[in-house]
C-alpha cells in the first residue's frame, strides 16, 4: 500500500475487514497520509519524543520511510498506525501491532506531540483504539493488548492507568531499549465476564 493507508479497512493476513476509524470525544483518528509528513518532521523535533522512540524523522526522507512502514503494516495486517488530529493538527499517534495476525494478543503503542501533552489526548486515543481493536479483531482471536513503556517513562504509566490498562509486570531490558520496562495488560471481556465486572 502506498500512498495512503486505507480509510475504514483493516487488512488481516487473508482478507480486509470494513470497519469504521477508531473515535475519542474531541479528537479524530485517522489512517497516516503523505501529506502528513511535514507534521511528523516538526512532531520529531522533540527530545521527549525522539527519546522514547526508535525511528527518527529528521526530514522529508526520513518522513517518507515512517509513513512507508505504517503502509507496510496495514498491508500485512501487522501494524495499524492512526494520526490522532485536534482542530486539524497533528497531536499523536496510536498503533496496534500484531506481530501474529490472529493471534491472541497485540501491543498498544502511541506518541503524544509535545505541545499537546498534558490535555488527555493520549488516554482518549489509547481508549479509542484499544475498543477499536476489540471490536474488529476479536472475532479473530484478539484477547489480550499490552502497553509496553521504559521504567522511567512514568507519563506512560499514568497513561496505562487511566486507560484501563493494569501493570502486570516488569520486563527486562532489551535493545534498543536501555532499561527495564513495564507491561499493562487489558483484557477483552466476555458478555458474561463484563457482566460480573460491572
Amino acid at each position: 500500500m502506498t500512498g495512503t493507508a486505507v480509510s475504514g479497512t483493516a487488512v488481516t493476513g487473508t482478507a480486509a475487514v470494513a470497519t469504521a476509524n477508531p473515535t475519542a470525544e474531541g479528537l479524530v483518528l485517522r489512517p497516516f497520509e503523505d501529506a502528513d509528513a511535514p507534521a511528523l518532521i516538526e512532531v520529531y523535533r522533540d527530545e521527549t519524543l525522539r527519546r522514547f522512540t526508535r525511528t527518527p524523522v529528521d526530514g522529508p526522507e526520513q518522513a517518507a520511510r515512517w509513513l512507508a512502514l505504517q503502509y507496510e503494516g496495514w498491508a500485512a495486517g501487522t501494524r495499524y498506525a492512526f494520526a490522532v488530529l485536534d482542530a486539524g493538527e497533528l497531536v499523536g499517534n496510536v498503533v496496534l501491532k500484531r506481530g501474529t495476525p490472529g493471534g491472541a494478543t497485540a501491543e498498544v503503542g502511541y506518541w503524544t506531540a509535545g505541545p499537546a501533552r498534558g490535555r488527555g489526548v493520549a488516554p482518549r486515543a489509547v481508549e479509542a483504539l484499544t475498543a477499536w481493536a476489540f471490536d474488529t479483531f476479536a472475532a479473530d482471536g484478539l484477547r489480550r493488548l499490552d502497553l509496553l513503556h521504559e521504567g522511567d517513562n512514568h507519563a506512560s504509566c499514568r497513561v496505562a492507568e487511566k486507560s484501563g490498562y493494569a501493570f502486570a509486570e516488569i520486563v527486562p531490558a532489551f535493545p534498543p531499549y536501555p532499561r527495564d520496562g513495564h507491561r499493562h495488560s487489558r483484557k477483552r471481556l466476555d458478555g458474561s465476564e463484563r457482566r460480573r465486572s460491572e
